[in-house]
């Protein structure tokens, strides 16, 4: 089995935490992404962008600039406690996992 189950959840953690802090958009959020090792790809990153949405934890607007369109993401109130819930939980099994 690979991991890719388990770094899915992580990978959202990753973009909420981002999303709540500034808008984010497909490709930075893929370059964020790889300088923290993981290797994704568009086919991969924008249906968990639209499928955050979808579940109401992202919302996203189209902006416009001469020729390019972006869709910019953040965080909904939804997202945000999510992280935040989230956050304390990783924190406990961060200390399970690293415990001597």
């Amino acid at each position: 089995m690979d991991g890719r189950q388990f770094y899915s959840s992580l990978i959202r953690l990753h973009i909420l935490h981002h999303a709540v802090k500034e808008p984010i958009f497909g490709l930075g959020i893929i370059e964020e992404l790889a300088r923290h090792g993981y290797k994704l790809s568009a086919g991969t990153v924008y249906p968990m962008l639209h499928d955050m949405e979808c579940k109401g934890y992202l919302y996203s607007v189209e902006e416009k600039s001469g020729r390019q369109h972006r869709r910019l993401y953040r965080a909904t109130d939804l997202g945000k406690i999510t992280l935040e819930d989230a956050k304390q939980k990783v924190r406990e099994l961060f200390g399970e996992l690293f415990e001597e």
